[in-house]
């Protein structure tokens, strides 16, 4: 049984950091791809940042060069780390995992991914 949980977040300011963590169980976790999504009050939900098997990461362009995902296959763990956050960043964050066909890379599709956490929140201030 997959199991995902995220950690970390919290209320920030403008221009704080935070990083947010997704202990993962259940699955061979190394033979996943994984990715954080948010989720804002009447939005609907959006690709952040994915890492493939190979470590190979895509952003969406609203974060990149601020936010890094990262995992640890020895601690089965995925994280994200958010640098100069703005208002706008403020959301849900769900971490997400499922299994990709060999030549499939990791994608920011909600579609794309079966697997879901319950989500943690990120609220930035101005």
């Amino acid at each position: 049984q997959v199991q995902l949980l995220e950690s970390g977040g919290g209320s920030v300011q403008a221009g704080g950091s935070l990083r947010l963590s997704c202990e993962a169980s259940g699955f061979p976790f190394n033979s996943y791809c994984m990715a954080w999504f948010r989720q804002a009050p009447g939005k609907e939900r959006e690709g952040v940042a994915a890492i493939d098997r190979d470590g190979s990461t895509v952003y969406v362009d609203s974060v990149k060069g601020r936010f890094t995902i990262s995992k640890d296959n020895a601690a089965n763990t995925l994280y994200l780390q958010m640098n100069s956050l703005k208002p706008e960043d403020t959301a849900m964050y769900y971490c997400a995992a499922d299994l990709f066909p060999p030549t499939v890379p990791a994608g920011l599709l909600v579609s794309e991914y079966a697997n879901w956490g319950q989500g943690t929140q990120v609220t930035v201030s101005s």
